[in-house]
């Protein structure tokens, strides 16, 4: 069952996003050639703790940091550590934040320093992506609309779609239902109601859409080991159609 959030429950989503994006926003400022992965957790620790919120990812099912950070061909949950991020790379933030029992989720993709054409057209199609499932998050509109109009601009843009993660509803846990995957058919699932709250995001593969789980047990890698990218928000579905709770200028 899919829940539906309260106007009460709703306010206190809005700060949750809100703060997430902020924190976001700074990551993003400081995401410069010569700084480590693990020096992107620790200034992630201090944001949280400055705006007195709770890491929703550290210690979910044991993984070990605040804030995913995945680079170049590594999808998702990339795990921090000595990584040195370089010039030409692209860098995925993955955060999750917990604020007086309440969850948000948003991921961006960024490019560092001097980046390929191809590979800024995959960051360009993968957030792209994202805007056309948000634009299908309208209540009586079907789950799948929103799985299909990512998976269909991505495909026609010449790219893949990840299949083996897929976004999710979010508001009193991390992960509620539904499952959203990021490819599927118009006019499938469950009606999309007001009250609704989803995290989307839509990974993308500039080659293969299969992945593979590095030894950590943690992060996945573009099987044929091609750039991969990320973007993801928190929205909410309301009478004035869909809300983004995580938007990072």
């Amino acid at each position: 069952m899919i829940p539906l959030k309260t106007e009460e429950d709703l306010k206190a989503l809005r700060e949750a996003g809100r703060i997430l994006a902020a924190i976001l926003r700074q990551l993003r400022q400081n995401l410069v050639p010569g700084i480590t992965t693990q020096e992107i957790d620790n200034l992630t620790e201090d944001l949280l703790w400055r705006q007195k919120v709770i890491p929703a990812f550290k210690g979910y099912r044991g993984f070990p940091a605040s804030v995913c950070v995945s680079v170049n061909e590594e999808v998702v949950h990339g795990i921090p550590g000595p990584r040195v991020i370089k010039d030409g790379d692209i860098v995925s933030l993955d955060l999750g934040v917990n604020y007086n029992g309440y969850f948000s989720d948003a991921a961006i993709t960024v490019p560092v320093g001097a980046v390929s054409s191809p590979v800024k057209k995959l960051v360009e199609v993968t957030k792209n992506a994202l805007s056309e499932g948000i634009r299908q998050a309208r209540a009586e509109n079907c789950l799948f609309d929103i799985s299909y109009a990512i998976g269909n601009y991505v495909e026609s843009n010449g790219f893949s779609v990840v299949r083996q993660f897929v976004g999710h509803g979010i508001g009193r846990s991390l992960h509620e239902e539904p499952e959203i995957p990021n490819f599927g058919t118009k006019n499938q699932g469950p009606l999309i109601k007001k009250g609704m709250v989803f995290a989307i995001e839509p990974m993308v593969n500039m080659g293969t859409w299969e992945c593979q789980i590095q030894e950590n047990g943690w992060t996945a890698i573009a099987r044929d080991k091609l750039p991969s990218a990320h973007f993801e928000h928190t929205v909410a579905i309301t009478e004035q159609g869909p809300e983004i709770l995580t938007k990072v200028k």
